[in-house]
């Protein structure tokens, strides 16, 4: 269990692949524990002017690597900040014992079945496509692999919304970190 004498301070690093709308949820559980968001897709966007998958066609995986890299060193730098980053990032390198030294690591995880529901209500009738659904599942299996890591926390959002998600993430945090929910 991962516990800190000063628990406020620690991140939420939170992972996973539970289907569309994972990025709002990110975002819910930050403003639910009152703390700044990083999305380390966005900041890398940012920083390279490009999706990531635009500068690995241009320049390679080496460059597209060495930039995730300098990002995650710059992102082990933050304290009491909710880091919403993808699975196959945190399993690059020293990523994944860099992010787990500020925070505990939370995987949202949820059955296939669960997946598949929420991409057929945010794709409509793209979800019959056989390729859209052969992306989704593939894009699960990669972030997923995550889950191996030693001392990943894991919640099954299968049969939670959002509201709910952002609940059990908060609470999980708090219970990982040792901090009180001091709200009334």
């Amino acid at each position: 269990m991962f516990r800190s004498p000063s628990g406020i301070d620690q991140n939420v690093i939170l992972t996973g692949y539970i289907g569309p709308g994972q990025l709002p949820v990110a975002r819910g559980v930050a403003e639910r524990l009152k703390m700044p968001f990083v999305d380390f897709a966005q900041r890398f966007e940012e920083r390279a002017d490009m999706p990531a998958e635009e500068m690995r066609a241009l320049y390679g995986d080496s460059r597209t690597k060495a930039l995730e890299s300098e990002l995650v060193d710059e992102i082990a730098l933050f304290r009491g900040t909710v880091i919403h980053i993808s699975g196959q990032i945190l399993l690059h390198g020293d990523h994944y014992a860099a992010l787990q030294s500020t925070g505990p690591v939370i995987c949202l995880v949820a059955s296939i079945d669960a997946v598949l529901q929420r991409l057929h209500l945010a794709l409509g009738a793209r979800y019959h496509n056989p390729r859209e659904r052969s992306l989704a599942i593939g894009t699960l299996h990669r972030e997923w692999a995550v889950r191996s890591q030693p001392g990943i926390c894991e919640i099954d959002t299968s049969a939670m919304d959002e509201p709910a998600i952002i609940e059990a993430v908060a609470s999980t945090w708090r219970n990982l970190t040792g901090v009180i929910d001091w709200r009334p």
